[in-house]
């Protein structure tokens, strides 16, 4: 139903999101720092039904939506862009912290640990464009039911996500402790990450990509 080329484009663009600062991780990587391992794990699992929140929406036919109404299209994307540059300048300005700078953030209850999570990941510009415009890409009508396809090819992602991620919060503690010995490697850190946030900032506000309509 789906080909290897899909599956193997869907898992490049997967990788290079997740591996890319945003909110997510940085929302991760700070409570499994700050409250331990376990916090950190249920955050993921929030992010993962933000995925699965997502997928559903796609399948449905979302972008469809977005190709109708292209002005709505535009303004979720710049949205996104104003939300990823303000990380940047939270980060780069004097006086910001890197995520993996031990901080004495307030522990959270499980519960929000988890919805918390949950809305990071409902609100991250980079997943929704995942969904609304790269998935779609790869979606070839003459090889089946769009919604099927949208289904399998989301979840190829959302195994590449979780993945990641999971191994991010499992070694999170120990780069903090790393990085936390070496103030001059936090600083590097925090300025990369700040760039890249930055730099998908302006290119996701500067890119004329149009999500593709169901058929």
């Amino acid at each position: 139903m789906i080909g290897m080329t899909a599956v193997v484009g869907v898992v490049l663009a997967a990788l290079g999101l997740v591996l890319t600062p945003g909110p997510n991780m940085m929302y991760l990587v700070s409570r499994t720092v700050s409250q331990g391992r376990r916090a950190g794990l249920v955050s993921l699992g929030g992010v993962a039904v933000g995925f699965l929140c997502y997928l559903t929406a796609a399948a449905a036919g979302i972008t469809t939506v977005f190709a109708v109404v292209p002005e709505l299209y535009v303004g979720v994307k710049l949205a996104g862009a104003l939300y990823l540059g303000w990380l940047a300048w939270k980060t780069l300005r004097p006086g910001g912290i890197s995520a993996f700078a031990p901080s004495a953030l307030p522990a959270d209850s499980t519960w929000r640990l988890f919805g918390m999570g949950l809305l990071t990941n409902l609100l991250n510009p980079k997943i929704a464009i995942m969904y609304m415009a790269l998935i779609p890409q790869f979606v070839v009508p003459a090889q089946g039911r769009i919604w099927l396809q949208s289904l399998c090819l989301g979840g190829v992602q959302i195994a590449v996500a979780l993945t990641v991620n999971g191994l991010i919060v499992l070694g999170a503690g120990a780069i903090a402790g790393f990085l936390g010995e070496r103030p001059l490697w936090l600083r590097i850190q925090r300025w990369v990450t700040g760039t890249l946030l930055g730099t998908i900032a302006v290119v996701l506000a500067t890119e004329h990509s149009r999500p593709l309509p169901a058929a």
